[in-house]
């Protein structure tokens, strides 16, 4: 009698966490998301001629290619989102927000400083709304991020139920921001965090949102459906 090989599991929560080196296939992946990242900013910022872009795209499109072919249709290396770790602890490499892996990300850095959460960094021209300034919706996604790892410390994983943002003053871009997020209360499944943008003295958003508790098995649901 054969027994077929269990398969591995797509939610695995006490693995998943930024205790391990940086070495080895995760340090390559950072490296090529921060070169992606900063091809996404010059994009934003060049005066190439039509002959050199298209020279570019077309290394572009085989680079795409040879890369496609290694995909495996399905996550891997920890969480996308702070929130859902239910620790601050996760690993966090695939963040659009704060992900080292992730060429979408600006990205931030967030650390715990006793009771709160501190985030810093600053926002290149990719992510403009107003001119000279940060668009509305990335701080909203940066408020979002930084409220789930506060919501996180309780040790709760959790999923965002509201997100309110007042918008005080423009957030320039390519200058050094600074966040704090801290839980006010906890209320049955309800977890109610807030947040502040700072740049320097300025007061440039605050944001309160409410998060609620929800257990791993249904997070590997959702991954299970999100399958390719």
């Amino acid at each position: 009698m054969t027994h077929e090989q269990a398969p591995e599991p797509l939610f695995r929560p006490s693995s998943w966490l930024a205790d391990g080196p940086l070495d080895g296939q995760r340090l390559a992946w950072h490296r090529l998301s921060a070169s992606l990242r900063q091809i996404n900013e010059a994009l934003m910022d060049m005066d190439a001629t039509e002959a050199d872009l298209l020279a570019a795209a077309e290394r572009a499109e085989l680079f795409a290619a040879n890369l496609e072919t290694t995909r495996k249709g399905r996550q891997h290396w920890g969480f996308a989102e702070s929130s859902v770790a239910g620790t601050p602890r996760g690993m966090l490499d695939r963040s659009p927000i704060i992900g080292l892996g992730n060429p979408v990300a600006p990205p931030l850095t967030f650390a715990v400083e006793g009771d709160h959460v501190v985030g810093r960094g600053s926002f290149g021209l990719q992510y403009e709304g107003p001119p000279g300034c940060v668009h509305g919706g990335f701080v909203a996604a940066a408020f979002d991020e930084v409220l789930g790892m506060a919501q996180s410390l309780t040790g709760k994983p959790g999923m965002t139920g509201t997100l309110t943002v007042r918008y005080r003053q423009p957030t320039p871009l390519h200058q050094d921001l600074r966040f704090v997020a801290r839980v006010d209360r906890v209320e049955g499944r309800k977890i109610f965090a807030s947040s502040t943008l700072h740049h320097g003295e300025t007061l440039c958003a605050e944001s309160e949102g409410i998060f609620v508790s929800t257990d791993f098995e249904k997070f590997a649901r959702l991954q299970a459906e999100a399958r390719p």
